[in-house]
């Protein structure tokens, strides 16, 4: 039986492309940079909440009102943006095309976290309502005994009740 060499490297080129079959790691020489998600939704969050203070709205009105003020009555050679101020309205559109993701994935962010909590406080609250039928249960018991138990006076009325029969079926009369 002759050998085929052929037919090894067949198997091997079939088995390239199965799906089933793992790839080997191949190394190269470029380095891959480690993206940390959270890192970024953290300071996502950060942005958008400063971009929901007062402090950003001074700041932001200070800035305006600065630009269209200097490029009013600043000698001409120092404006940088005349009249429309179209440098004004870029820099603004700009701000805002980066203000509505990083706000947007800040509610996410929270949104995930909220779904989260209210997973717990329904697991909380499930327990809790387990604990009190419990309770209920042990209280309903407790009445149901306590209803079989004899009270002080109940004792107190058929002690006297016996002793006065006693006393009117002793031969030596009553006492």
């Amino acid at each position: 039986m002759a050998r085929d060499d052929r037919g090894t490297d067949d198997r091997r080129s079939r088995s390239a492309n199965r799906l089933d079959i793992p790839r080997e790691l191949r190394r190269t020489l470029a380095i891959r940079s480690a993206y940390d998600a959270d890192a970024f939704g953290r300071l996502s969050e950060r942005i958008a909440r400063f971009l929901g203070t007062g402090k950003f709205l001074v700041y932001m009105t200070a800035t305006i009102l600065f630009w269209v003020i200097w490029n009013i009555f600043a000698p001409e050679s120092v404006r940088f943006d005349q009249y429309p101020f179209i440098f004004l309205t870029l820099a603004l559109s700009l701000q805002a095309s980066y203000a509505a993701p990083l706000i947007l994935l800040a509610q996410n962010r929270q949104e995930s976290r909220d779904r989260v909590q209210y997973e717990r406080d329904r697991d909380i609250d499930t327990r809790t309502r387990a604990d009190m039928e419990f309770l209920a249960r042990e209280m309903a018991s407790l009445r149901m005994a306590v209803g079989e138990v004899a009270t002080r006076d109940f004792l107190r009325s058929e002690l006297k009740s016996l002793l006065a029969e006693l006393d009117r079926e002793s031969p030596l009369g009553p006492r």
